[in-house]
């Protein structure tokens, strides 16, 4: 943490203004070294990379496009409503010139006001269409090519694109094998590229095509089949604190880093701009571009260059320095090599993504270890030493000779768990070890009992449904990350692709990585190992061959033990690596030494920007919001470096001079809004605690000081742009509150929604934004480590579609309360007052990068979330808090026939709110397996549901909601139909799914009913946007509330079935189906909704349940709008209200409480999640499995 000071004082390497600085003139997007922005067709494409930057060519691969010919007999039909697009490419970043011969390179620190254009590369992306397929049989994901960094995970020389990302909504052509359909497909078309940066598209962008080569589905299709990994958000106690346990790692050895030789020469690919293909009704052949690496690059440096693929007859260990044609690139989390397994110092790059990113390729090793390692024993192929989960080797690393044979003399153990010395177990051993993986041929599990979904109404579970575990056995099912933090939707991974895309089921991950945790391992050392060849960090599930020795499993690299990785610190004995707390837990943090920096650790920084127009003052939000900050400005996180600011804007922009010495806050207006600047930079943003008087007096006087303004217009967007020039020489948090439609200066919007629009059954229009100035305005934000938080107060239409924008691509948040008033709504004043408390408080994390690897053969290729990708597979993140989710899409690139378990990882690389440097590292293993039951047998079906959501959500706004809908449907007609494809004798009048799935339609229907993609029933467009948002960014536990509540009945709870939660009874009845058949008059019912409570009352409902708990002697008596239950001493009282808080406890936002009766209005909201229910535009349960069944038999 920065050090205490009287004063604030920036470190050394902040950009603070210049003696001589002058108020700048003109628009935001003119600060120093920023790109003149550029557009096509009104989307964002502008570089923010200077212009003495050259892509380093030697890391750019450029994938052939392969043909993959579809076996159908159908003819092609074109879906595609918008065409692919190749953004112009531009100079870019890194502050180092890169010759195309050698790597010219410095590590000298660079301040940080020039830091800000760190992200760019240039960027000639090619962006196939985002979306759901439109056929029935697959699983289509676009993918935009980027730069390719070496990243082991990934081979470089794979048919099509490995690392595009789709991050644009357009649908791509597919052909259906059962039939045509409109689905979510996991076909995509990759075009080669140069070096660049994604210009991240969400949800709402359609790019212009540029294009002149015509192109069939055919010809240019990959199977790629997406994936989501779910994450359950479980608030506990903050995530770090000093209750947790952190190790400190002693070091009792001297350990040197040599210098490390670099070659200079390296292979060179040329930059390749490849026209995107342009939809055609009749089919045309497109060229394949071909890969220009040398062969021995192909081969030699498919993942990392040299690989030790002998390592069962070489005799030392790859080692300690190496001549690394490309070892300037290293990756995201440690500019130099600190993963110690090979001890070679590297010069720190400036910029992210050499803090966070791929490994790099070797071409020769000499090995050098400076303990040297016992020889291993020369063995045959068969029985190499690949640790103790992968018996074979991946594709690629077999020796030539033919394989034979040995029988070793003793079995495996799983990895982490090993004992010295030992022999190593063959393939028969290793299989039998793992503790059964095939299904196949054992008793068959629970998980595939077929269910006959036409007769079974009842399966809705008692209680919530848990994720399945996958089939592991007991050491590494113990070891196993928690589904809470990393879920996939296939808890058995398909071998290839083609299994994968005959179960019609997306194969994906789900992420909640900075959720709160309770116990959380904190490693502290001066040594973090990692692989030196894919820079995975050392985890449960890699094999120590010996003491001194221990092999990647994500590569299957063999790397050195460090020596101060041989002390561990928990039993504090010496040549036990195994048991290292790194090596115990799936999930640990730890302390980054100054290698994992970029500059100083910069200090928290909050900047609020108020709404304080009449609609702002009317509707009474600021007395709410200056309270809460009075009441939780001292639990704000940081540390003495804190500094906190405030705007306020109406017609003008308003600044607040808060530098301490002053008597009172000084107010500072501009109202030349179209040449905004900061009137006194230096004195904006102040230290929290030198100036906390000034701020309290300035919080107080906030909800009077325009109480009588008569100003009716909005000028958002110039107190945005100056925010931007505040906060930009550190970084730190933007918390913009908005009441209203923006309506002056840049970024103003006018209505688009058509109330009499708002039932239609056919198009819903205006999902995207109306201007890309939000967007482009949150890039730059993200340029300079800031994020904006949004929070809309509006009683009218205020353009969520646009203003969304500075929160996704910021690596933000949103918050929207519809309908506020703080009088005339008083839940949601309550609910916005609940909210900032948890807002203001909870852990922060600042300037994060996130990356996900996974083992050899798995690509990822979709990311969805908030967050700005700033190269293949990196996540610039602004901000994280723990309150978000992501959600990523996998395909399957190679075989993994060769291996028994696969492997995922994801780091999270930030800055604490104390001014820590800290990564958070989450692995997760899962088996592999060959057949088809197998795959159905280990579907999560909630995180299934949760990543199609998300693609629904990318498919409504580049195509339509009708088009998002129907592939809904098709996803569960598809994989319904191929398991049932599978059985023999079955009757047509029958509708089967396996148990795994039973609840697949169910959700799927629950779906269809919700805000986002509901049809027929009125809904505002605000309402579906903001659902939509929540869709991308919520972890799955929150999710899954939204899509389908959870119902029960309160007024006969009872002490069975009881949990008690720190010395609290808590009751637990059992869930009810919904459906008004379950509402009885006699009866009180609460649906948990996630963001809403509702408790429904029976006309009949005893007399002594409504006095006892809610505080009235009779039904007739109970108010209308009644949002809060009181606390009377009675028993019934005490375990509802014990319940409720239960639940309220196990989410980060409090839900607004509303009580119904018959007479009330709110009821038709209530009635309207009952959706087991048939309604005037939707399907009840029944006939939507009769809808379902029909398509399947067609």
């Amino acid at each position: 943490s920065g050090p205490v000071q009287s004063r604030m004082q920036l470190p050394s390497g902040y950009g603070s203004y210049p003696p001589n600085y002058s108020a700048p003139s003109g628009h935001y997007s003119q600060v120093l070294n920023k790109a003149a922005a550029s557009h096509l067709d009104n989307q964002y494409n502008t570089s923010y990379y200077p212009a003495y930057y050259s892509a380093p060519a030697q890391n750019v691969i450029t994938p052939s496009v392969s043909t993959n010919v579809l076996n159908t007999q159908e003819s092609q039909q074109l879906y595609n409503k918008t065409l692919p697009h190749t953004v112009g490419s531009a100079e870019g970043p890194i502050q180092r010139a890169i010759s195309s011969a050698s790597y010219l390179h410095t590590s000298a620190q660079q301040s940080y006001s020039a830091f800000g254009n760190h992200y760019s590369t240039s960027v000639s992306s090619s962006v196939a269409s985002q979306g759901f397929p439109l056929n029935s049989d697959r699983y289509t994901m676009p993918v935009v090519s980027s730069a390719m960094y070496p990243n082991v995970s990934y081979p470089s020389a794979a048919a099509g694109n490995v690392y595009g990302q789709a991050f644009t909504s357009q649908s791509l052509p597919a052909v259906g094998q059962f039939k045509e359909t409109n689905t979510f497909s996991n076909q995509s078309t990759s075009v080669p590229h140069s070096l660049q940066q994604h210009v991240p598209v969400g949800y709402n962008s359609t790019l212009t095509t540029i294009s002149s080569a015509q192109s069939v589905e055919d010809n240019l299709s990959r199977n790629l089949t997406g994936s989501v990994v779910k994450v359950n958000n479980q608030i506990n106690t903050g995530g770090i604190d000093s209750s947790q346990p952190v190790h400190s790692v002693s070091q009792s050895l001297p350990f040197t880093k040599p210098e490390t030789v670099t070659s200079a020469s390296s292979a060179l690919v040329s930059s390749v701009r490849t026209p995107a293909p342009r939809l055609s009704s009749q089919p045309r052949s497109s060229p394949s571009v071909t890969q220009s690496l040398e062969s021995s690059l192909q081969e030699g440096m498919q993942y990392g260059g040299y690989v030790n693929n002998q390592a069962n007859s070489a005799p030392a260990p790859l080692s300690s320095s190496s001549d690394d044609e490309e070892e300037d690139e290293e990756d995201e989390e440690a500019a130099i090599d600190s993963s110690s397994t090979t001890s070679s110092a590297s010069p720190v790059l400036n910029n992210y993504d050499a803090l966070e990113g791929g490994g790099y390729s070797e071409t020769r090793s000499v090995t050098s270890s400076p303990v040297p390692a016992a020889p291993v024993p020369q063995t045959s192929k068969a029985s190499k030493p690949f640790g103790y989960g992968y018996p074979t080797l991946q594709p690629g690393y077999q020796n030539a000779a033919p394989p034979t044979t040995v029988q070793p003399s003793n079995p495996g153990h799983p990895p982490g768990f090993q004992h010295y010395p030992q022999q190593y177990p063959g393939v028969n051993q290793l299989s039998a070890s793992l503790g059964g993986l095939s299904l196949q041929h054992s008793q068959q599990p629970e998980s595939l009992r077929p269910v006959n979904l036409m007769q079974d109404r009842n399966i809705l579970p008692v209680s919530s449904v848990p994720a399945p575990v996958p089939n592991l056995n007991s050491d590494l099912r113990k070891l196993n990350c928690s589904p809470d933090s990393f879920r996939c939707t296939l808890t058995n991974i398909p071998q290839t692709q083609a299994l994968l895309n005959k179960a019609k089921l997306p194969l994906g991950l789900l992420l909640h990585p900075f959720r709160d945790l309770t116990q959380l391992p904190v490693i502290t050392s001066s040594t973090i190992v990692r692989c030196r060849s894919c820079r995975t960090y050392i985890n449960p599930f890699v094999s120590f061959i010996d003491q001194r020795r221990w092999k990647c499993n994500l590569c299957y690299r063999v790397n050195d033990v460090p020596e101060e990785f041989m002390y561990n610190p928990l039993t504090r004995s010496y040549g036990e690596p195994h048991k290292r707390p790194e090596v115990q837990n799936s999930t640990v943090e730890f302390i980054a030494s100054s290698d994992y920096m970029l500059r100083p650790p910069q200090p928290a920084v909050y900047l609020f920007v108020l709404d304080v127009s009449h609609n702002a003052v009317e509707a009474g939000y600021l007395t709410i919001v200056c309270q809460s900050l009075l009441e939780n400005l001292d639990k704000l996180p940081g540390d003495s470096r804190t500094r906190i600011g405030f705007i306020t804007f109406d017609s003008t922009v308003h600044f607040y001079n808060l530098q301490e010495g002053l008597s009172q806050p000084q107010m500072l207006i501009v109202s030349d809004i179209d040449d905004i600047f900061l009137p006194t930079p230096d004195s904006l943003l102040v230290n929290l605690h030198e100036s906390k008087e000034l701020i309290k007096d300035l919080l107080n006087a906030l909800p009077s000081m325009f109480t009588n303004t008569r100003e009716t217009h909005s000028a958002l967007g110039p107190a945005l742009q100056a925010a931007f020039k505040l906060m930009s020489p550190t970084g730190g948090r933007i918390s913009v509150f908005q009441t209203q439609l923006p309506s002056l200066g840049a970024g103003l919007l006018h209505s688009r929604e058509d109330p009499n629009q708002r039932s239609s059954t056919k198009v819903v229009q205006h999902l995207g934004p109306a201007t890309d100035f939000y967007k482009k305005l949150a890039l730059d934000c993200s340029g300079q480590q800031t994020a904006v938080d949004l929070f809309l107060l509006s009683s009218q239409y205020s353009d969520l579609a646009s203003l969304a924008c500075m929160s996704k691509y910021s690596a933000g948040c949103i918050y929207y309360y519809p309908s506020f008033h703080r009088s005339h709504n008083p839940a949601q004043a309550e609910k916005l007052q609940k909210d900032l408390k948890r807002y203001l408080t909870r852990k922060i994390g600042f300037e994060a990068v996130m990356r996900i690897r996974c083992t050899k053969g798995l690509s990822i290729h979709t990311f969805h979330g908030n967050f700005f990708v700033r190269s293949t597979d990196l996540l610039s993140l602004a901000n994280v808090n723990p309150d978000a989710g992501f959600a990523v899409q996998m395909s399957i690139e190679e075989s993994l026939t060769d291996t028994s378990l696969v492997c995922f990882q994801t780091a999270l690389l930030y800055t604490s709110s104390k001014g820590e440097r800290r990564i958070r590292v989450h692995t997760l293993c899962l088996p592999v397996v060959s057949s088809l039951a197998d795959v159905y047998a280990g579907a999560d079906v909630q995180a299934v549901v949760c990543l199609l959501a998300n693609m629904a959500v990318d498919r409504s706004v580049s195509s339509s909601l009708s088009d998002a809908r129907d592939a809904l449907v098709n996803a569960v007609v598809d994989s319904l139909a191929a398991y049932m494809s599978t059985a023999s004798n079955l009757q047509q009048s029958v509708l089967i799914a396996p148990n795994s799935l039973k609840l697949f339609p169910l959700y799927i229907l629950a779906l269809l009913k919700q805000k986002a993609f509901r049809t027929g029933t009125s809904t505002r467009l605000d309402d579906r946007v903001y659902a939509m948002c929540q869709m991308k960014s919520q972890p799955l536990v929150h999710l899954m509330k939204m899509i389908h509540p959870n119902l029960y009945r309160i007024d006969k709870l009872i002490d069975e079935s009881t949990i008690y939660v720190n010395d609290r009874v808590v009751p637990q009845p059992p869930l009810q189906k919904l459906s008004a058949e379950k509402l009885t008059r006699e009866g009180a019912f609460l649906m948990d909704c996630g963001s809403i409570f509702y408790i429904w009352i029976g006309k009949n409902c005893d007399n002594n349940f409504i006095k006892d708990v809610l505080g009235y002697p009779n039904y007739a008596s109970v108010p209308q709008k009644m949002t809060q239950l009181p606390e009377i001493d009675a028993l019934s009282s005490e375990r509802t209200q014990s319940f409720i808080s239960w639940l309220r406890d196990s989410r980060p936002l409090s839900p607004v409480l509303q009580v119904i009766k018959d007479e009330n209005p709110a009821k038709t909201d209530f009635f309207q999640h009952l959706i087991e229910d048939r309604t005037e535009a939707a399907f009840s349960y029944y006939e939507f499995l009769l809808n379902i069944q029909q398509q399947i038999c067609k």
